[in-house]
Parts: C-alpha cells; sequence; structure tokens
C-alpha cells in the first residue's frame, strides 16, 4: 500500500478540501486527487464525497481515516526512532512562536523541555505564521507553537491547550455575565493584520455558525491598539483572555449556547528529523502540563 496515498487521504481529511491539501502538501491537485483515487480502488471503498458545502467523509471513510491516522503515527514512529539513532540530535530544540502564545504556555514549554530524558534548551523566536512555516518547512525551526487555525497535513500536529475568549464591547458594560455568540454578532469588530491567526480564527467561527461578521472599516496593528480602541468606542474585538491589557472591565465570556468558545493552540513539527521522537515526548509532557492546570 502506497504510503503517500495515505498521507493524502489525512490532509484531505484535515483540510476538509482537495485543493487546500494539495497546495499544503506541495502537490498539484490532480496528483493528490489520483493519489487517493488509487488508494481508494486499493481498499474497494470510496473515502470522501464532495457536496457544495465542501468535501466530508463518507461512512466507510469516517471508519478508514482514524485508522490511517494510526497507521501514519506509527510509521512517522518508526521513522523518528531511527533518525534519533542514526544521527544524535542536538542539545537544542528551536521553537517558533506566534505572538497569540501566551507567556505562561511558554514557560511550561521551557520546564518541559527541562524535563526531558535528555534536557534541552529552548530558543525561541516570535514571528507571524506565513514566516513560522516557511522556516519549519526549510528546517530552520524543529516546533511551532500557533493557534490551530490552518492544517499543516504534511507536519505531526497536537493540540496542547485552550483558552477561553471574551468579547470587549462598551456598548454592553455594566456586567460580567457571558455573552451568546449569535447576540454578539450585532457588533462591528475591530479586527488586526492576519498574520497571527486571531484574524482567521474570528472568521471561521462566525462562518461555522452561519453568522455574518461585520467588520470595523480600519484595523488595529496589534492587540493593545485592538484593547484599547475596542474599550474607546471604535468597535468590538475578540481576545484570548491572557491577551486583555488591561483591567477586565467591559469583558464579556462569549459562549455559544451556553458552551465557553475557546481557541485551541498546537504544537507542529516534522516527523522525519532527528529531533522526532525527542519532539514527541516534550509535547506529550507540554500537553499533560497544560491539562494538569
Amino acid at each position: 500500500m502506497n504510503i503517500e496515498g495515505l498521507r493524502y487521504a489525512r490532509a484531505v481529511s484535515r483540510t476538509k478540501s482537495f485543493s487546500a491539501a494539495a497546495r499544503a502538501y506541495g502537490v498539484t491537485q490532480p496528483a493528490l486527487s489520483n493519489g487517493i483515487a488509487r488508494l481508494e480502488q486499493e481498499l474497494g471503498v470510496t473515502l470522501f464525497e464532495r457536496s457544495p458545502r465542501g468535501v466530508k467523509p463518507t461512512a466507510d471513510g469516517a471508519r478508514i481515516l482514524p485508522m490511517i491516522d494510526r497507521a501514519l503515527d506509527a510509521v512517522d514512529g518508526i521513522v523518528a526512532e531511527a533518525q534519533r539513532l542514526a544521527h544524535p540530535a542536538p542539545d537544542t530544540i528551536r521553537m517558533g512562536v506566534s505572538p497569540l502564545i501566551g507567556a505562561d504556555l511558554v514557560a511550561r514549554a521551557f520546564e518541559a523541555a527541562r524535563d526531558l530524558d535528555r534536557p534541552r534548551d529552548l530558543v525561541l523566536r516570535e514571528a507571524d505564521l506565513t514566516h513560522l512555516r516557511e522556516d519549519l518547512r526549510a528546517g530552520n525551526l524543529d516546533l511551532l507553537l500557533v493557534p490551530a487555525v490552518q492544517a499543516m497535513p504534511r507536519f505531526r500536529h497536537r493540540v496542547i491547550a485552550r483558552e477561553p475568549v471574551v468579547v470587549i464591547d462598551p456598548a454592553t458594560s455594566g456586567t460580567d455575565l457571558p455573552v451568546e455568540l449569535r447576540a454578539a454578532a450585532d457588533a462591528s469588530y475591530i479586527l488586526v493584520p492576519d498574520t497571527c491567526g486571531l484574524t482567521t480564527f474570528t472568521t471561521e467561527l462566525f462562518r461555522s455558525h452561519d453568522l455574518a461578521l461585520r467588520a470595523y472599516p480600519g484595523e488595529a496593528s496589534n492587540y493593545r491598539v485592538l484593547d484599547e480602541w475596542a474599550r474607546m468606542g471604535v468597535g468590538a474585538a475578540l481576545l484570548p483572555r491572557s491577551k486583555v491589557t488591561r483591567t477586565p472591565g467591559n469583558s464579556r465570556p462569549l459562549v455559544s449556547a451556553g458552551t465557553p468558545v475557546e481557541i485551541a493552540y498546537e504544537a507542529v513539527w516534522d516527523h522525519a528529523t532527528p529531533l522526532a521522537a525527542d519532539l514527541e515526548d516534550f509535547v506529550a509532557a507540554l500537553s499533560d502540563t497544560a491539562a494538569g492546570d
């Protein structure tokens, strides 16, 4: 069985799009589609069905795709262990960090690196998502901590933390009670440049709930300005709770059908580097630490 076909199928499952999977995987869409067609012919089942709303697994695909995930994880584990045995890993982990990642999560990363069987030093680089992804692909970074807003199907990834999202809107001042997303959609939202993932998260949040996002025609340059403008009444803002830069006044928890809205953060790394096995342990420790909070 062709492993590349399995990877193509996982990429489509994660991106929910043949074209997006092909772009993320660095192949043409016909090559990816043909690879999945050969896999489906070999398996004797159809894995995906297309509709105007996108791509989704068939009933057979819903059963088989998780098995493909587990099989690829096992293959990647073999490659990682072989790399570790054949090539001694460096003493440092070069970690790229989105500006959206809070200091507490970075501190937990330092702790997790020190607690490895072979302790590592962390070398940090904060940059926008485009540059971080480019450096990971080029081998200039070993691992990313980023918001889980865009799939990178060629790489390993794992959600390591979630954080509540708050609404800053002076029009609803005077209470700290949660606000429903549908009610919050009445406001006009200030956005920041889509380099850190917050605007992608906000846009997808409204789209996934079939709500129109009313965007303020201007743009804030960073979280501090976003917070200040929202408190001035220029518009409303959505922020992870840790990015609220002033006292919580006018900030209200955002909920959907009573459930807190959260933004997820994930670790992303290459499964084929000499550090891969250690990165697996590092991410597992970081996830366990975050879960224990």
